[in-house]
């Protein structure tokens, strides 16, 4: 059987519920990603930031202000009060089938993957797409 840990990222970045979504903006940027597992100090799973959030609560560039401008504005919001709360998450030995079917149904694109309560990973739409062209790969290897 091949479980979400089979597939997910493990390359974790997240950050606090204080950050700001100026923060949520660079780094989403920087490290090319659409999603933020939130923890506490704790380093507990508390919400999930994603890229769709990011773009409902910034202000948008037909506003009339310029970059820098949206940077102070958006560094005065939290990302505890924009977060995503009500997450599905998996635990790390869920078959994939079912968490493809959590994917489809939650639509935020990702699901947090966790062991022993602790998150470990996250597993996305990307992934999924990666598998699907390995498979194509490997179909048509064994065509040819």
């Amino acid at each position: 059987m091949i479980t979400v840990k089979d597939l997910m990222s493990d390359e974790l970045y997240t950050l606090k519920p204080t950050n700001t979504i100026h923060h949520a903006r660079e780094l989403m940027l920087e490290k090319r990603i659409r999603h933020i597992p939130i923890v506490d100090d704790n380093n507990k799973f508390v919400g999930l930031l994603t890229k769709q959030v990011i773009l409902a609560v910034s202000v948008s560039a037909l506003a009339g202000i310029d970059v820098q401008e949206r940077n102070e504005l958006e560094s005065y919001v939290q990302i505890s009060e924009v977060m995503l709360t009500d997450v599905v998450v998996a635990e790390e030995n869920t078959n994939l089938s079912k968490a493809a079917k959590f994917l489809l149904e939650q639509k935020h694109g990702c699901l947090p993957i966790f062991k022993d309560g602790t998150i470990i990973g996250i597993l996305t739409e990307s992934d999924f797409v990666r598998l699907a062209f390995y498979l194509m790969e490997k179909m048509d290897e064994y065509q040819d």
